[in-house]
């Protein structure tokens, strides 16, 4: 008779925080949107998320709520799981439609696009956090004494294992379907081809603006969650300097 693993709250905000959102490119847990996770004897889950604010994008609502359902289901022991999202404009639209098992076509059937539209911007993002990502680890090492001719030359195996921004450009490459095994380059372009050393320096002009508007975003967001709901949350960025 095979065992079955008893489904516990850690395991399930550990679940979560595989969850990002998709435009800071941040855990959901660690940016407090988890407000409530509860778990049967039997195995039903159900998390409650609220985001900053009520008028926060019905997609990047979605793709989170989407994506909780969907890292919290893939754990042994599971049986139900309900996400519900609270305090949102379009909350019973979402709701429903998870509920229903459906996509984002399913919660807003007069959308354009739909699923595929959603699924496009989840991509987009993705590449911007790796770019964003890459920027930071770039900068360090430049910092650090090495020439663009060293960075370029670097591979994947070279990254340093106990960096967070590593171990999320690894997974962020997986996601995207780039190569990400260790003797592949360290830094890519969003194309997958690697970041040439002549173009190293006007790369990372670019990629710079990148993260730039991903730290402001998060930074507006921060500032949401402090006057809304009196939530404080570190910045990465700052913490790391």
């Amino acid at each position: 008779m095979t065992a079955v693993t008893a489904t516990t709250t850690a395991s399930v905000l550990g679940a979560l925080a595989e969850v990002h959102d998709p435009e800071l490119d941040e855990p959901i847990t660690r940016l407090g949107f988890v407000t409530s996770c509860e778990v049967s004897p039997g195995g039903d889950v159900e998390v409650v998320l609220q985001l900053p604010t009520p008028q926060c994008a019905p997609n990047f609502a979605f793709l989170m709520a989407a994506d909780a359902r969907t890292v919290v289901r893939r754990l042994p022991g599971v049986r139900a799981v309900t996400i519900r999202l609270e305090d949102h404009y379009t909350g019973a639209e979402i709701n429903a439609a998870l509920g229903r098992g459906e996509g984002f076509a399913g919660a807003f059937p007069d959308e354009t696009g739909g699923d595929d539209d959603l699924e496009a911007l989840r991509e987009l993002f993705l590449r911007k956090a790796l770019v964003a990502r890459e920027s930071r680890l770039c900068e360090a090492l430049l910092a650090d004494g090495d020439s663009p001719e060293e960075i370029a030359a670097r591979r994947v195996a070279d990254l340093p294992d106990d960096a967070p921004d590593a171990r999320r450009c690894i997974e962020l490459r997986r996601r995207l379907g780039l190569n990400h095994d260790p003797g592949s380059p360290a830094f890519v372009l969003p194309s997958g081809e690697p970041v040439p050393a002549s173009g190293l320096r006007r790369w990372l002009r670019t990629a710079r603006l990148v993260r730039m508007s991903l730290e402001v975003n998060g930074g507006i967001c921060r500032s949401l969650l402090r006057v809304h709901r009196g939530v404080a949350i570190d910045d990465p960025e700052e913490v790391l300097r």
